[in-house]
Protein backbone atom coordinates (compact mmCIF):
# COMPACT_ATOMS: atom_id res chain seq x y z
CA UNK A 1 0.00 0.00 0.00
CA UNK A 2 1.09 3.54 -0.47
CA UNK A 3 0.80 5.56 2.15
CA UNK A 4 1.58 8.90 0.96
CA UNK A 5 -1.83 10.44 0.19
CA UNK A 6 -3.72 8.12 2.30
CA UNK A 7 -6.64 9.10 4.46
CA UNK A 8 -5.93 7.18 7.72
CA UNK A 9 -8.12 7.70 10.82
CA UNK A 10 -5.99 6.69 14.33
CA UNK A 11 -8.21 6.26 17.53
CA UNK A 12 -6.31 6.02 20.89
CA UNK A 13 -4.18 8.58 19.17
CA UNK A 14 -2.75 10.89 21.59
CA UNK A 15 -0.13 8.65 23.36
CA UNK A 16 1.84 5.78 23.32
CA UNK A 17 1.54 3.25 20.30
CA UNK A 18 -1.07 5.43 18.47
CA UNK A 19 0.98 8.88 18.79
CA UNK A 20 3.64 6.67 17.50
CA UNK A 21 1.50 5.63 14.74
CA UNK A 22 0.38 9.06 14.22
CA UNK A 23 3.89 10.49 13.67
CA UNK A 24 5.01 7.50 11.63
CA UNK A 25 1.96 7.46 9.26
CA UNK A 26 2.23 11.52 9.01
CA UNK A 27 6.43 11.47 8.23
CA UNK A 28 4.96 8.80 5.47
CA UNK A 29 2.83 11.34 4.01
CA UNK A 30 -0.79 10.16 5.09
CA UNK A 31 -3.44 12.77 5.48
CA UNK A 32 -4.51 11.87 9.23
CA UNK A 33 -7.72 12.47 11.26
CA UNK A 34 -6.55 11.35 15.02
CA UNK A 35 -9.19 11.00 17.94
CA UNK A 36 -8.64 10.82 21.56
CA UNK A 37 -10.42 12.01 24.67
CA UNK A 38 -7.59 14.07 25.66
CA UNK A 39 -7.41 17.46 23.94
CA UNK A 40 -4.73 18.95 25.16
CA UNK A 41 -2.09 15.69 24.87
CA UNK A 42 -4.17 15.03 21.28
CA UNK A 43 -3.31 18.79 20.00
CA UNK A 44 0.60 18.30 20.68
CA UNK A 45 0.89 15.28 18.74
CA UNK A 46 -1.34 17.03 15.98
CA UNK A 47 1.43 19.77 16.27
CA UNK A 48 4.46 17.06 16.16
CA UNK A 49 3.07 15.84 13.18
CA UNK A 50 2.30 19.28 11.24
CA UNK A 51 5.61 20.26 12.33
CA UNK A 52 7.69 16.90 10.95
CA UNK A 53 5.94 17.83 7.25
CA UNK A 54 2.62 16.12 7.73
CA UNK A 55 -1.29 16.66 7.31
CA UNK A 56 -3.17 16.06 11.07
CA UNK A 57 -6.69 17.08 12.62
CA UNK A 58 -7.80 16.19 15.91
CA UNK A 59 -11.02 15.18 16.52
CA UNK A 60 -11.77 14.61 20.85
CA UNK A 61 -14.38 11.74 20.93
CA UNK A 62 -14.38 8.60 23.28
CA UNK A 63 -14.45 5.87 21.00
CA UNK A 64 -16.87 3.94 23.55
CA UNK A 65 -19.41 6.20 23.51
CA UNK A 66 -22.62 4.86 21.18
CA UNK A 67 -22.51 8.36 19.86
CA UNK A 68 -19.15 9.30 18.59
CA UNK A 69 -18.95 6.36 15.55
CA UNK A 70 -20.80 8.34 13.12
CA UNK A 71 -19.39 11.78 14.47
CA UNK A 72 -15.58 10.83 14.17
CA UNK A 73 -16.86 9.22 10.46
CA UNK A 74 -18.78 12.20 9.13
CA UNK A 75 -15.93 14.37 10.38
CA UNK A 76 -13.23 12.61 9.25
CA UNK A 77 -14.72 12.60 5.41
CA UNK A 78 -15.04 16.37 6.05
CA UNK A 79 -11.58 17.14 6.50
CA UNK A 80 -9.45 14.29 4.81
CA UNK A 81 -11.93 12.72 2.51
CA UNK A 82 -13.17 9.09 2.65
CA UNK A 83 -11.54 6.55 4.98
CA UNK A 84 -9.10 4.31 3.19
CA UNK A 85 -7.51 2.46 6.82
CA UNK A 86 -8.71 3.27 10.21
CA UNK A 87 -6.53 2.08 13.14
CA UNK A 88 -8.68 0.93 16.16
CA UNK A 89 -6.36 1.72 18.49
CA UNK A 90 -7.68 2.70 21.89
CA UNK A 91 -7.98 0.83 24.59
CA UNK A 92 -8.40 0.34 28.37
CA UNK A 93 -7.63 -2.13 30.74
CA UNK A 94 -9.83 -0.67 33.22
CA UNK A 95 -9.02 0.45 37.00
CA UNK A 96 -5.62 -0.21 38.25
CA UNK A 97 -5.06 -1.99 39.88
CA UNK A 98 -6.02 -4.68 38.22
CA UNK A 99 -8.52 -7.22 39.42
CA UNK A 100 -9.87 -10.88 39.52
CA UNK A 101 -13.36 -11.34 37.38
CA UNK A 102 -15.05 -11.88 40.72
CA UNK A 103 -14.07 -8.62 41.91
CA UNK A 104 -14.71 -7.00 38.81
CA UNK A 105 -18.03 -4.87 38.99
CA UNK A 106 -20.89 -4.66 36.08
CA UNK A 107 -19.78 -1.29 35.03
CA UNK A 108 -15.86 -1.89 34.76
CA UNK A 109 -16.47 -4.55 32.51
CA UNK A 110 -18.88 -2.85 30.50
CA UNK A 111 -16.60 -0.11 30.20
CA UNK A 112 -13.51 -2.35 28.64
CA UNK A 113 -16.01 -3.55 26.09
CA UNK A 114 -17.51 -0.45 25.37
CA UNK A 115 -13.98 1.01 24.51
CA UNK A 116 -12.22 -2.14 23.04
CA UNK A 117 -14.80 -4.10 21.23
CA UNK A 118 -18.01 -1.99 20.80
CA UNK A 119 -16.04 1.31 19.77
CA UNK A 120 -13.96 -0.62 17.04
CA UNK A 121 -17.74 -2.25 15.64
CA UNK A 122 -19.38 1.01 15.38
CA UNK A 123 -16.71 3.26 13.60
CA UNK A 124 -15.89 0.15 11.41
CA UNK A 125 -19.80 -0.20 10.84
CA UNK A 126 -19.86 3.78 10.18
CA UNK A 127 -17.37 2.98 7.07
CA UNK A 128 -17.43 -0.17 6.23
CA UNK A 129 -20.28 0.42 3.96
CA UNK A 130 -18.10 3.05 1.25
CA UNK A 131 -15.09 1.40 1.94
CA UNK A 132 -16.95 -1.53 0.17
CA UNK A 133 -18.60 0.62 -2.90
CA UNK A 134 -15.00 2.13 -3.79
CA UNK A 135 -13.20 -1.61 -3.24
CA UNK A 136 -10.58 -0.88 -0.93
CA UNK A 137 -10.30 -0.26 2.36
CA UNK A 138 -8.08 -1.89 5.49
CA UNK A 139 -9.09 -2.03 9.12
CA UNK A 140 -5.95 -2.61 11.55
CA UNK A 141 -7.41 -4.07 15.31
CA UNK A 142 -4.95 -3.54 17.70
CA UNK A 143 -4.86 -6.66 19.99
CA UNK A 144 -2.97 -8.19 22.42
CA UNK A 145 -1.69 -11.49 23.40
CA UNK A 146 -3.96 -11.61 26.28
CA UNK A 147 -6.63 -12.25 24.01
CA UNK A 148 -4.91 -15.88 23.77
CA UNK A 149 -3.12 -16.10 27.01
CA UNK A 150 -5.64 -15.76 30.08
CA UNK A 151 -3.59 -13.62 32.33
CA UNK A 152 -5.05 -13.63 35.81
CA UNK A 153 -6.39 -10.24 36.58
CA UNK A 154 -6.71 -9.00 32.76
CA UNK A 155 -9.90 -10.77 32.09
CA UNK A 156 -12.11 -8.01 31.38
CA UNK A 157 -9.77 -6.66 28.86
CA UNK A 158 -8.67 -10.18 27.52
CA UNK A 159 -12.32 -11.10 26.72
CA UNK A 160 -12.86 -7.93 24.84
CA UNK A 161 -9.64 -8.18 22.60
CA UNK A 162 -10.79 -12.11 21.79
CA UNK A 163 -13.88 -10.74 20.86
CA UNK A 164 -12.35 -7.96 19.00
CA UNK A 165 -10.07 -10.39 16.85
CA UNK A 166 -13.02 -12.82 16.04
CA UNK A 167 -14.89 -9.70 15.00
CA UNK A 168 -12.08 -9.01 12.73
CA UNK A 169 -12.07 -12.76 10.87
CA UNK A 170 -16.11 -12.66 10.79
CA UNK A 171 -15.85 -9.25 9.08
CA UNK A 172 -12.95 -10.30 6.53
CA UNK A 173 -15.18 -13.46 5.95
CA UNK A 174 -18.32 -11.44 5.45
CA UNK A 175 -16.49 -8.47 2.65
CA UNK A 176 -14.18 -10.96 1.49
CA UNK A 177 -14.93 -10.18 -2.23
CA UNK A 178 -15.20 -6.82 -1.49
CA UNK A 179 -11.66 -5.56 -1.58
CA UNK A 180 -12.01 -4.50 2.38
CA UNK A 181 -9.21 -6.17 4.29
CA UNK A 182 -9.37 -6.87 8.28
CA UNK A 183 -5.48 -6.66 9.89
CA UNK A 184 -5.56 -7.77 13.33
CA UNK A 185 -2.14 -6.50 15.41
CA UNK A 186 -0.36 -7.80 18.37
CA UNK A 187 2.18 -4.89 19.13
CA UNK A 188 3.62 -7.16 22.09
CA UNK A 189 4.40 -4.87 25.26
CA UNK A 190 5.73 -1.64 25.23
CA UNK A 191 6.97 0.81 27.36
CA UNK A 192 3.83 2.61 27.36
CA UNK A 193 2.00 4.28 30.14
CA UNK A 194 -0.62 1.76 30.20
CA UNK A 195 1.97 -0.84 30.92
CA UNK A 196 3.39 0.81 33.58
CA UNK A 197 0.45 1.26 35.31
CA UNK A 198 -0.79 -2.69 34.65
CA UNK A 199 2.43 -3.95 35.58
CA UNK A 200 5.16 -1.46 37.72
CA UNK A 201 7.44 -3.79 38.68
CA UNK A 202 8.90 -4.30 35.49
CA UNK A 203 11.87 -2.92 34.01
CA UNK A 204 11.07 0.07 31.19
CA UNK A 205 14.62 -0.28 29.55
CA UNK A 206 13.82 -3.98 28.60
CA UNK A 207 10.62 -3.15 26.90
CA UNK A 208 10.58 -2.09 22.78
CA UNK A 209 9.52 1.52 22.59
CA UNK A 210 6.24 2.46 20.58
CA UNK A 211 8.28 3.73 18.22
CA UNK A 212 9.49 0.53 17.26
CA UNK A 213 5.80 -1.37 17.72
CA UNK A 214 4.63 1.45 15.53
CA UNK A 215 7.27 0.76 12.78
CA UNK A 216 6.12 -3.16 12.09
CA UNK A 217 2.83 -1.24 12.05
CA UNK A 218 3.56 0.50 9.03
CA UNK A 219 5.56 -1.88 7.62
CA UNK A 220 2.82 -4.32 7.47
CA UNK A 221 0.70 -1.89 5.91
CA UNK A 222 3.33 -1.24 2.98
CA UNK A 223 3.25 -4.69 2.22
CA UNK A 224 -0.49 -5.00 1.99
CA UNK A 225 -1.53 -5.16 -1.53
Amino acid sequence: MELRGTAVIVTGASRGLGAALAEGLGRAGARLVLVSRDREALDAVVERVRTQGGEAHAVVADVGAPESAARVAGTAGALVGPAEVVIHNAGTLGPIPLAPLADTSDEDFEQALATNLLGPFRLTRALVGSMAMRGRGTVVLVSSDAATTPYPGWGAYGVSKAALEHLGRIWNAELASTGVRFLTVDPGEMDTRMHREAVPEADPSTLPSPEQAAARVLQLLREAP
